[in-house]
């Protein structure tokens, strides 16, 4: 059997065992939230305690993923970045950020197994790459990230 077909089959298996007995990704991602914004509780991932920081829901890194066209990457730093400068926040939250982009992420898989197309799922693809530690956590894997990359014109590392 194929290397691609192998892993696809693979994958698929890991994102059904994933839906059974637990809120799905997909749940997660709609589940009703507000962006909060509040002072910093700690130092911790370049950020300093007391500093105005915005706490993302799922949709906020959703919807930052979605705007980001074809071969452009935006790494989890620069996007923490970018969206506190849309919020007036000093920092975003790495936690939650971390949480919410592998909720984005898992749920846009499991609309692909669904069967909704490509092109109409979350490209996270544009925000993780092979060096980030959430892509070898997700149930698509490392080289479904590394193939969509490739048809972009991504490196599979960003280096940052």
């Amino acid at each position: 059997m194929p290397r691609a077909i192998a892993a696809r089959e693979a994958c698929a298996a890991k994102a059904m065992k994933s839906l059974t007995g637990r809120k799905s990704w997909t749940d997660k991602l709609r589940a009703p939230a507000r962006v909060a914004i509040k002072p910093a509780p700690m130092d911790i991932a370049g950020m300093r305690k007391g500093e105005v920081m915005l706490v993302p829901t799922p949709a906020l890194i959703d919807a930052f993923m979605r705007e980001l066209p074809a071969g452009r990457h935006v790494g989890v730093r620069e996007m923490r970045r970018e969206l506190a400068s849309r919020h007036g926040a000093e920092v975003t939250c790495p936690i939650y950020t971390g949480y919410h982009v592998r909720t984005v992420a898992e749920a846009a898989y499991e609309a692909l197994q669904r069967g909704e197309a490509e092109d109409r799922i979350t490209p996270f693809w544009r925000v993780l790459d092979l060096d980030s530690p959430t892509t070898s956590r997700l149930a698509c894997g490392a080289e479904f990230v590394r193939e969509r990359r490739a048809r972009e014109g991504l490196p599979e590392r960003s280096g940052g």
